[in-house]
Protein backbone atom coordinates (compact mmCIF):
# COMPACT_ATOMS: atom_id res chain seq x y z
CA UNK A 1 0.00 0.00 0.00
CA UNK A 2 1.20 3.50 -0.85
CA UNK A 3 0.25 6.64 1.05
CA UNK A 4 0.82 10.34 0.56
CA UNK A 5 3.01 12.00 3.21
CA UNK A 6 4.54 15.41 3.84
CA UNK A 7 7.78 15.73 1.84
CA UNK A 8 8.75 19.40 2.23
CA UNK A 9 7.53 22.41 4.17
CA UNK A 10 8.45 26.10 4.15
CA UNK A 11 6.79 27.33 7.32
CA UNK A 12 5.45 30.89 7.63
CA UNK A 13 7.01 33.01 4.91
CA UNK A 14 5.78 36.47 3.95
CA UNK A 15 4.26 37.16 0.53
CA UNK A 16 6.47 39.85 -1.05
CA UNK A 17 4.77 40.20 -4.43
CA UNK A 18 1.54 39.46 -6.22
CA UNK A 19 1.36 39.35 -10.04
CA UNK A 20 -2.20 38.83 -11.25
CA UNK A 21 -1.38 39.18 -14.96
CA UNK A 22 1.05 36.27 -15.08
CA UNK A 23 0.65 32.71 -16.32
CA UNK A 24 0.32 31.29 -12.79
CA UNK A 25 2.31 29.64 -10.00
CA UNK A 26 4.37 30.70 -7.00
CA UNK A 27 7.86 32.15 -7.27
CA UNK A 28 10.14 31.20 -4.34
CA UNK A 29 13.70 32.31 -3.49
CA UNK A 30 16.12 29.58 -4.63
CA UNK A 31 17.73 29.45 -1.16
CA UNK A 32 14.43 28.38 0.35
CA UNK A 33 13.84 25.83 -2.39
CA UNK A 34 17.23 24.23 -1.83
CA UNK A 35 16.81 24.11 1.94
CA UNK A 36 13.33 22.56 1.68
CA UNK A 37 14.34 20.13 -1.11
CA UNK A 38 11.84 21.60 -3.58
CA UNK A 39 12.35 22.07 -7.33
CA UNK A 40 10.96 24.26 -10.10
CA UNK A 41 7.77 22.79 -11.50
CA UNK A 42 6.97 20.79 -8.37
CA UNK A 43 3.33 20.80 -7.29
CA UNK A 44 2.79 22.52 -3.95
CA UNK A 45 -0.05 23.46 -1.68
CA UNK A 46 -0.10 27.04 -0.39
CA UNK A 47 -1.83 27.70 2.93
CA UNK A 48 -2.60 31.31 3.82
CA UNK A 49 -2.41 31.92 7.58
CA UNK A 50 -4.13 35.33 7.26
CA UNK A 51 -7.33 34.34 5.48
CA UNK A 52 -7.48 30.53 5.51
CA UNK A 53 -7.22 30.19 1.71
CA UNK A 54 -5.64 27.00 0.37
CA UNK A 55 -4.53 26.45 -3.21
CA UNK A 56 -2.44 24.13 -5.33
CA UNK A 57 0.05 25.41 -7.89
CA UNK A 58 3.61 24.79 -9.03
CA UNK A 59 6.95 26.37 -8.19
CA UNK A 60 8.96 28.84 -10.23
CA UNK A 61 12.53 29.32 -9.06
CA UNK A 62 13.10 32.87 -7.80
CA UNK A 63 16.33 34.82 -7.58
CA UNK A 64 18.67 33.49 -4.89
CA UNK A 65 18.98 35.75 -1.79
CA UNK A 66 16.00 37.85 -2.92
CA UNK A 67 13.54 36.64 -0.28
CA UNK A 68 10.90 36.57 -3.01
CA UNK A 69 7.60 34.85 -2.40
CA UNK A 70 5.31 35.87 -5.27
CA UNK A 71 1.86 34.52 -6.04
CA UNK A 72 1.24 34.67 -9.78
CA UNK A 73 -1.86 34.53 -11.96
CA UNK A 74 -5.11 33.42 -10.30
CA UNK A 75 -3.21 32.55 -7.10
CA UNK A 76 -2.60 36.29 -6.68
CA UNK A 77 -6.28 36.60 -5.69
CA UNK A 78 -5.74 34.25 -2.75
CA UNK A 79 -3.17 36.32 -0.81
CA UNK A 80 -2.04 39.89 -0.34
CA UNK A 81 1.49 41.23 -0.02
CA UNK A 82 2.44 40.82 3.63
CA UNK A 83 0.30 37.72 4.22
CA UNK A 84 1.99 34.80 5.96
CA UNK A 85 1.82 31.50 4.09
CA UNK A 86 2.99 27.92 4.45
CA UNK A 87 4.21 26.04 1.36
CA UNK A 88 4.01 22.23 1.43
CA UNK A 89 4.62 19.36 -0.94
CA UNK A 90 3.80 15.70 -0.58
CA UNK A 91 5.30 12.42 -1.79
CA UNK A 92 3.75 9.03 -2.39
CA UNK A 93 5.59 6.12 -0.83
CA UNK A 94 5.22 2.66 0.60
CA UNK A 95 3.46 2.62 3.96
CA UNK A 96 6.42 1.01 5.77
CA UNK A 97 8.95 3.39 4.18
CA UNK A 98 6.75 6.32 5.19
CA UNK A 99 7.10 5.34 8.85
CA UNK A 100 10.84 6.07 8.66
CA UNK A 101 10.73 9.05 6.28
CA UNK A 102 11.78 12.45 7.64
CA UNK A 103 10.44 15.47 5.70
CA UNK A 104 12.47 18.58 4.97
CA UNK A 105 11.04 21.44 7.03
CA UNK A 106 12.43 24.94 7.23
CA UNK A 107 11.41 27.90 9.37
CA UNK A 108 12.67 31.14 7.75
CA UNK A 109 12.88 34.45 9.60
CA UNK A 110 10.42 37.34 9.13
CA UNK A 111 12.32 38.51 6.01
CA UNK A 112 12.14 35.07 4.32
CA UNK A 113 15.79 34.33 5.02
CA UNK A 114 17.13 31.02 6.25
CA UNK A 115 17.98 30.96 9.92
CA UNK A 116 21.56 29.79 10.32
Amino acid sequence: MNIEVLKSKIHRVKVTQSELNYVGSITVDENLLDAANLIAGEKVQVLNCNNGERLETYIIKGERDSGIICLNGPAARKASVGDIIIIVSYATMDFEAAKEFKPWMIFPDCDNNLIK
